[in-house]
């Protein structure tokens, strides 16, 4: 398929909005009109205060076509995605829940669209310009209000602190994170230097939040799964993080125990006494044949019995992980996998969508699964409507591409339950400082939008050996407090 792009610089969203509705095809963007050659064309064209859109099959016949007038002061972006919309919806027959939306964020835009326009007509410019259904939009909205609660209380001076520890029992089959077999020999040399090497970062950074006068609201220990780490491995990270960082204020410690046949009582106990107050313990499913179809070498007993041991522990804010669409997943099988996680009265229960990224294993084989497209926004549906029938509500949201049917992942709380880091990291109204391989700081200026970004080294073996430049480059965050203060 090819995607014209005539007299504007609006490429990067056409050609997004395009993949929503052809995510299998190989989309090639050329910046003049070009000769029918058996392919089809969408031609985006922008002119004398006008824009079009046309659609020509692989025959050269013209499919579709629609052009219009930009009054003053209209958005030629914007307008331009709409006609895009209406091609796209009129050819296929496919009409998405999120509209022209292809961002991530769709409740920050909503946040700022009735900050500037009021609730009613906020709400109102959202459904009608973004062509956003009803049903997303009251979710939108849902935890826009949630979100705005829990930022109205973050400090100018605020900052979260990110820990990645990249290492997981086994790399399931849709995971693109940057994570690392530990089945593997030469991963689990890695580890002992790899933590070393964190715990000089988080010093280094500790030193840095402290001199200019930061203030530490939440601490996320993530990977990977961080319980990987045996319990002495776990207990010096999390003494260094207490003895190093200035925890007085802190309002969460979050660490992940995603995988549960990482779970033992040692490591929970050594997580309790450093004050860690919110773990994850992720399933994914509650179907033993999902779990072996995806690569996870537990079973759901396990999670059964991780969750109960947390519990005499006295864990008392306990998040599970959902995914709508995996394969060999029916419609049936994900309801009684998110009833399972209501029966353990998990604090939050987050229900992510399938999202197939080019260095997962699912994409390699390239099995997208559009047929299944369908059963995910039913399996989201459901699951939106049996939460908060239990008294869970949305609180945080964000989308990710390649998902199926371009669909969200969202999570829900108990009443006073939400996840302060989700949305402090989500909706970039602080800093965020990252530690270890794979990290990216987030600079957040304390009185205005300006966002930079502070990258560390993707891989545990690169961040090893080029731990002199990583210290550079935390002179950055220095630099960057200083120029917006």
């Amino acid at each position: 398929m090819i995607l014209e792009v005539i007299n504007h610089g609006f490429q990067y969203e056409a050609e997004k909005l395009t993949r929503i509705f052809y995510p299998n095809e190989e989309i090639k963007v050329v910046r003049e009109k070009t000769k029918k050659s058996g392919e089809a064309v969408i031609r985006t064209e922008l002119s004398d205060n006008s824009v079009s859109v046309n659609f020509f099959d692989r025959d050269g016949k013209c499919l579709f076509s629609s052009d219009r007038k930009l009054g003053a002061g209209e958005d030629a972006e914007l307008e331009t995605a709409g006609l895009m919309f209406a091609c796209l919806t009129d050819i296929t027959g496919y009409v998405p829940a999120w509209g022209i939306l292809t961002g991530i964020r769709p409740s920050k835009l909503l946040r700022s669209l009735k900050k500037t326009y009021g609730d009613a007509e906020g709400i109102k410019y959202f459904r009608k310009k973004y062509f956003v259904s009803e049903a997303k939009t009251e979710l939108a909205d849902s935890v826009a209000v949630a979100e705005e609660k829990i930022i109205s209380l973050s400090a100018d001076n605020s900052v979260s602190i990110y820990v990645s520890v990249p290492f997981c029992p086994t790399r399931c089959s849709y995971c693109s994170f940057v994570s690392h077999d530990m089945s593997a020999q030469t991963v689990k040399k890695l580890m002992p230097d790899y933590v070393e090497f964190l715990i000089k970062e988080a010093r280094l950074t500790a030193e840095i939040v402290k001199e200019l006068g930061l203030k530490t609201e939440t601490v996320y220990i993530g990977g990977g799964t961080p319980t990987t780490l045996d319990a002495e491995q776990l207990k010096t990270l999390t003494s260094v993080l207490r003895e190093s960082f200035d925890l007085t204020g802190l309002r969460e410690f979050t660490a992940e125990a995603g995988r549960p046949d990482t779970v033992t009582a040692e490591k929970l106990r050594v997580l309790k006494a450093a004050g860690v107050d919110r773990i994850s313990i992720n399933p994914q499913s509650f179907s033993d044949s999902v779990l072996e179809a995806i690569g996870r070498k537990h079973t759901s007993q396990q999670t059964l019995e991780a969750f109960a041991l947390a519990r005499e522990i006295g864990f008392d804010n306990i998040n599970t992980d959902l995914i709508a669409g995996l394969p060999s997943d029916s419609l049936h099988g994900f309801e009684e996998s998110l009833e399972k996680a209501i029966s353990l009265s998990a604090e939050n229960i987050t229900v992510h969508t399938l999202a197939l990224k080019r260095a997962s294993y699912l994409g390699e084989e390239g099995r997208v699964m559009l047929e299944r497209a369908k059963m995910c926004s039913q399996m989201l549906d459901f699951a939106q409507s049996r939460l908060i029938s239990e008294n869970y509500h949305p609180y945080y949201m964000y989308r990710q591409s390649k998902s199926l049917n371009n669909l969200e992942n969202t999570g829900y709380c108990k009443q006073g339950r939400e996840c302060l880091y989700n949305i402090f990291m989500m909706e970039e109204c602080h800093s965020v400082l990252a530690l270890g391989a794979g990290g990216v700081t987030r600079l957040k200026a304390p009185h205005g939008d300006r966002i930079d970004r502070v990258f560390n080294f993707k891989y545990p073996y690169e961040y090893i050996n080029n731990f002199d430049e990583i210290k550079q480059r935390k002179k950055q965050i220095i630099n960057f407090y200083e120029d917006n203060r």
